[in-house]
């Protein structure tokens, strides 16, 4: 009879990590036009022109829609650009830009 040695088997598990996502989430007000919150969805984050006519009816209806879900870095990128992205020339009062917030994706 022959001595034969087990060996130990290892198992090991790896787990690949996601980034946490967050919503970029537009909110409505008064001073912006519609042509404007397509121009700007559609420049700043390549929706075509009929997902950014559905976001202007959702952010005019609901108060606030989400335009991206992205990491951390992007989300604030896109959020700083749409600080960014000037007044509505078609609005003769219109101040500003639109303002954006982030909030954690669940």
């Amino acid at each position: 009879m022959q001595n034969q040695t087990l060996e130990p088997q290892i198992v090991t598990h790896s787990k690949t990590k996601t980034m946490p996502q967050w919503h970029v989430v537009l909110l409505d007000d008064d001073d912006h036009s519609y042509e404007y919150v397509i121009t700007m969805l559609m420049r700043l984050f390549g929706h075509n022109a009929s997902q950014a006519y559905q976001m202007a009816l959702e952010v005019d209806n609901a108060g606030s829609v989400i335009v991206d879900t992205c990491n951390r870095e992007r989300a604030e990128l896109k959020q700083e650009q749409i600080h960014n992205f000037g007044a509505d020339p078609l609005i003769p009062n219109c101040t500003g830009s639109m303002t954006a917030v982030l909030e954690a994706a669940p």
